[in-house]
């Protein structure tokens, strides 16, 4: 299970319509695109920077996690995402280490990609995204 490198910083923002311009105009990131990931009810957009990416998260229902994210914390770091060679044997790990998983298995993500999430009292704090690129 190798952490191959940070794949993205995800960013809980109210707007990501508000919140681009500063990443784009004032940071001069190049924007990747958005798209909206109906299961965990959030639209997302890419901004590259260097190898990795910021993904800022916008909450499309009341209800999702990002939605409650900001209302309890407000805007700000959501999570880190590293990218495993095989999310599957990271998962295994992470079971064997007894890490409290919020994803006991794999699912789909933005840009196809299989991710998981580690809670973040197994991280020392942290919301910990797996993710794979699909092969």
């Amino acid at each position: 299970m190798g952490v191959e490198k940070i794949d993205h910083i995800g960013i809980a923002v109210k707007s990501i319509e508000d919140s681009l311009p500063y990443y784009q105009d004032v940071l001069g990131m190049e924007y990747l695109g958005s798209e909206e990931v109906v299961e965990q009810k959030v639209r997302v957009a890419f901004l590259r920077i260097g190898e990795s990416k910021f993904e800022l998260l916008e909450p499309t229902s009341d209800d999702s996690p990002v939605a409650k994210f900001i209302e309890k914390r407000g805007g700000g770091i959501h999570h880190i995402a590293v990218s495993v060679d095989s999310i599957e044997e990271a998962l295994e790990k992470h079971r064997e280490m007894d890490s409290r998983l919020i994803d006991n298995e794999s699912r789909t993500g933005a840009h196809n990609m299989r991710i998981a999430f580690v809670h973040p009292k197994s991280t020392s704090g942290v919301l910990l995204e797996l993710c794979q690129e699909s092969k």
